[in-house]
């Protein structure tokens, strides 16, 4: 009953069995693979256009050197307030970037369009002394297991045209948003205005892979330094790609998140006919945030089960009883049904 983390979990089968085929013989090094080559092509297949596309290891690398590469001095990058990269990544895309990160609140993790427009607005092109703005990182899903809609996407994309603003998405769970909400990748990145995309493998089944996905190859060049300088250019570069050719082959990424969704389904039907426990929001991904009594807690954890306190949300301080706990709980590809159907019995003891 492991619902800490999809980090928590191992790599699928075919992934880690592509690995040890790729492992064998040798192959151009450095991303000039045929590999290497031909895994940029599908990812060009999958959004339906022309993308540029740069192998890295992990998610916060993704996120900071995207974000690097789209800022100018005295650069602000706006997130959500409880976005992961303003929230826990050590500071590392401020590092990278060298831009500051400015909060912009919003209800159920998502940036608010009109509190966005404010908090832009503060930063004049030419305001030398506060900074100037310079992009717009979402979050899709976003840390609470909400989904930003394609009409929500369309909103902040507006507003970041206004302000000729790149839009960023970064996409730790961006299957998993995917199969919430039915998109094609093309209609929840480009066509909506995404300008450049961390693509992630690792939490969805891949053992280390994740991608940064431009999708205007024109506004890329800079990017193969940007990546070197940060030591995210493998030699043996084919190994990532090698994860994502099998993460990719016949829509496997889909049906892990898909599967890592539905477990997520089971619990949030399960946990919402329970008497002795309740949903604390909505949420449509593989992420399930609910509040439990304390004492279910610690039959759930004595029987094996791993799952993570949440802070209480400063707007809904009286969101939990005294004698309860909000949790979170998050589902993988290699959650089963007996794991979900075990932690639920554990609230109704």
């Amino acid at each position: 009953m492991i619902f800490a983390s999809d980090n928590w979990a191992g790599a699928h089968r075919s992934i880690a069995e592509r690995l040890l085929q790729e492992s064998a013989g040798f192959a151009a090094a450095y991303g000039t693979s045929d590999l290497d080559r031909r895994v940029e092509a599908r990812f060009a297949e999958i959004f339906e256009r022309e993308v540029s596309v740069f192998f890295v290891a992990t998610g916060t690398a993704a996120n900071s050197l995207s974000l690097a590469s789209v800022q100018r001095p005295g650069g602000i990058t706006f997130c959500h307030a409880e976005a992961h990269v303003i929230a826990d990544e050590c500071g590392a895309p401020d590092f990278f970037s060298q831009a500051r990160l400015s909060p912009v609140d919003g209800e159920l993790g998502k940036i608010d369009p009109a509190k966005l427009s404010k908090a832009i607005a503060a930063y004049p092109e030419n305001a030398v002394h506060h900074g100037r703005a310079t992009a717009v990182t979402i979050t899709q899903a976003t840390e609470i297991g909400t989904v930003y809609s394609l009409d929500e996407i369309d909103a902040i994309s507006a507003i970041c045209k206004t302000r000729k603003l790149p839009l960023h998405m970064d996409g730790a769970r961006f299957a998993n948003a995917l199969v919430a909400l039915g998109a094609s990748p093309a209609e929840m990145t480009w066509k909506r205005g995404v300008d450049i995309l961390s693509f992630g493998g690792t939490k969805n089944g891949c053992w280390c892979a994740e991608a940064i996905v431009v999708f205007d190859p024109e506004k890329a060049k800079e990017m193969p330094f940007i990546r070197k300088r940060a030591a995210q250019l493998f030699s043996k570069s084919r190994f990532i790609a090698a994860q994502f050719d099998a993460y990719l082959d016949n829509g496997l990424w889909l049906d892990l998140a898909g599967h890592a969704n539905g477990m997520a389904d089971r619990l949030r039907a399960g946990i919402g006919a329970s008497n002795s426990a309740r949903l604390a929001w909505s949420t449509s991904s593989n992420e399930v945030f609910a509040i439990i009594k304390k004492s279910a807690g610690k039959t759930a954890e004595d029987k094996g089960a791993k799952f993570y306190e949440w802070p209480i949300p400063s707007a809904t301080p009286d969101l939990v009883g005294t004698d309860e706990i909000l949790i979170r709980l998050v589902t993988s590809f290699a959650t089963e049904e007996k794991d979900v159907d075990g932690f639920l019995a554990c609230l109704a003891s």
